[in-house]
């Protein structure tokens, strides 16, 4: 029994000293953002926001001296996956994640929890525990669905039939912008969503789908449409016009992204409203990240703002904004 007593003892004794020898963030000395060693897993290059989002990311990382392994997914989560596990066997410093849908991620967090680095969500969201990664970085997509619709109910005098254009399904873009939309019109008896379909984030598809829907159904029934983001609505612009109607006369339209051709589809008459996605949430993410590694304190959810912007601002916007 004393020599177990004994065994025991050392345990107690050993562990504490092991465990004071590890190097935590805020035992570690201060960490210069130039040194680092980031991988960024991008959803793909769906939409013109997309490809704006991933520029401005590059961009950011090159101007602070930060090295960016960067990952296209091709809307792929299981190229995210592979993309991550890589960034881990890498031993990066740190990992961007902008996930393609929200669910799925817990194991491959999990490795890079075990593996001691930390993980920024940027832009859509995940399911998996908050303690798996440092912060996210996004957008507040509910209330990007509540602006759409207030304005909508304003410029309708609550009383519209409405297609919805829906993102990617299972992403938390498309499935909160929605949420937030069909909150506000609740409260108004005669807004009603009538047809409510996918496209994918896409501007063909949008293109595809609207057409689908004005081919089959009475046009002159539906008021607005809303579509989860701007490329999807430009695609239904064109649509919209090949069915020998006016888009942004005949049938409303607001969007979400606020990207260079939204704008100068404004210019154009063809539109009337957009939400802003902004695309710089790489300083945040990349400060988090610094913040974090040199012992800070970092909160859970990083908002970027964004506003709504209308025609009478599109020229503006327009050349503010184009590349």
């Amino acid at each position: 029994m004393a020599v177990e007593a004994r065994f025991w003892l050392r345990i107690v004794v050993v562990i504490p000293v092991i465990f004071l020898g590890i190097i935590t963030p805020t035992q570690a000395q201060t960490v210069n953002e130039k040194d680092l060693i980031i991988g960024f897993s991008q959803v793909g290059s769906e939409s013109d926001w997309r490809t704006a989002f991933t520029e401005i990311t590059l961009a950011e990382a090159a101007e602070r001296g930060i090295s960016l392994l960067f990952s296209n997914a091709e809307n792929s989560q299981e190229n995210q996956i592979a993309a991550i596990r890589s960034f881990i066997e890498q031993r990066v410093d740190a990992i961007l994640l902008a996930p393609v849908i929200e669910t799925g991620w817990t194991p491959i967090l999990l490795e890079a929890y075990a593996a001691g680095i930390p993980v920024v969500i940027i832009d859509r969201n995940v399911t998996a525990d908050e303690s798996l990664y440092l912060t996210r970085v996004s957008s507040d997509f509910v209330l990007e669905g509540r602006l759409a619709a207030a304005w909508l109910v304003q410029a309708t005098s609550g009383r519209c039939n409405i297609v919805e254009l829906q993102g990617t399904v299972g992403s938390s873009a498309a499935r909160d912008r929605q949420i937030g939309f069909n909150q506000v019109i609740a409260l108004f008896p005669d807004m009603r969503v009538v047809i409510s379909q996918t496209a994918d984030f896409r501007r063909a598809m949008g293109h595809e789908v609207m057409a689908n829907i004005l081919h089959t159904e009475n046009v002159s029934e539906i008021c607005a449409l809303w579509s989860h983001n701007d490329d999807m609505a430009i695609g239904a612009i064109e649509a919209i016009k090949e069915a020998g109607l006016d888009p942004g006369d005949d049938i409303l339209i607001v969007s979400v992204d606020a990207i260079p051709d939204i704008f100068a589809a404004m210019m154009a008459g063809d539109t009337n409203a957009t939400v802003e996605l902004n695309p710089y949430m790489a300083g945040p993410a990349f400060d988090a990240i610094v913040t974090y590694l040199n012992g800070g304190e970092v909160p859970k959810w990083i908002p970027v703002p964004g506003g709504i912007y209308f025609p009478d601002t599109a020229a503006e916007e327009y050349a503010r904004r184009k590349p």
